[in-house]
């Protein structure tokens, strides 16, 4: 069993203690599915003030869900649509601070103000992303990019390629 600690501190430590534990959980474990499951686990009880943690897998050209932590979401995202397509498109994290304010946004919930997404990249391919979303505005920063970019990393490195999947 994996006992989980919340973390508390600044900002940089919760992040380190969260990146800490995630590594622990992906240790001899290649499933990209339950590595995925885990770390929205882990991020949604670890970090505060978020409504909305998971994945979204590249298939047949699109974002496709995979596991999360909380409402119900979209399931399917086109590439330059909303801020999880947008990251795909421009291959790279997207921090937003009020959601309402980003053209052409995705509100799977009406809770969400607040936004970062961090492509997951496998040689050079952008094959899904991170998403966290919170009720509170200005929520995310680069530093939350960062981190969400770090546990990409991780899952990439800790995860076999999915088949059915544009891995």
């Amino acid at each position: 069993m994996f006992a989980i600690d919340r973390p508390s501190g600044t900002k940089a430590e919760i992040h380190e203690e969260l990146l800490r534990q995630a590594r622990g959980l992906l240790e001899g474990e290649r499933d990209p599915i339950a590595n995925a499951a885990n770390l929205a686990a882990l991020i949604w009880d670890g970090l505060p003030d978020l409504n909305w943690a998971g994945f979204y897998f590249m298939k047949g050209g699109e974002l496709v869900l995979g596991p999360f932590q909380g409402k119900p979401a979209c399931v399917r995202i086109a590439v330059g649509k909303g801020v999880c397509g947008t990251a795909v498109q421009r291959r790279a994290s997207v921090v937003v601070a009020n959601v309402h304010e980003f053209p052409g946004h995705i509100a799977c919930d009406s809770a969400s103000n607040s936004e970062v997404v961090a492509p997951l990249m496998r040689n050079g391919k952008v094959v899904g992303v991170l998403d966290l979303d919170s009720p509170k505005l200005d929520r995310f920063d680069a530093s939350d990019a960062s981190f969400c970019e770090s546990i990409a990393k991780l899952w990439i490195e800790g995860s076999d390629r999915m088949e059915g999947y544009d891995a």
